[in-house]
């Protein structure tokens, strides 16, 4: 019997893929997979100043050459508002028990994983909130 489910475990690749993605960008990881009983958070990052909390939503797909043509697979919009409301929540509690005075956003990031062709595209949303609430 396996340990994670399929999707678990495509979950698994894409947060490390997002994770690789963050780092080339030039964030700084501070912490993974922040769980508390309402909410978790998949990756807490520093960047350009702000404190991230990056929600990652991975699909298996197949990549075409132009990358915005790709309508079948949008990981991103598999983030709904119940979902943003309480990683706010989570990043809340995070930056209180931290005593961080640094300013925060929540952020997404969709990623593709073509298995056939061993690569993935990233798709960065940044201060997503700003767009809901």
């Amino acid at each position: 019997m396996e340990k994670f489910s399929k999707r678990r475990r495509l979950g698994n690749v894409g947060e490390e893929i997002a994770c690789e993605f963050l780092i080339r960008k030039g964030f700084k990881l501070l912490e993974r997979n922040y769980l508390r009983p309402w909410g978790e958070i998949d990756i807490i990052a520093f960047g350009v100043g702000i404190v991230r909390f990056i929600e990652v939503k991975s699909v298996s797909g197949h990549l075409s050459k132009d990358f915005s043509r790709e309508k079948s697979y949008l990981p991103e919009e598999m983030v709904h508002v119940k979902k943003l409301k309480k990683l706010a929540r989570t990043a809340t509690l995070y930056m209180e028990e931290k005593k961080d005075p640094r300013p925060y956003q929540i952020d997404v990031i969709g990623v593709i994983i073509d298995a056939e062709k061993r690569a993935a595209r990233c798709r960065f949303f940044e201060q997503v909130l700003d767009d809901i609430i």
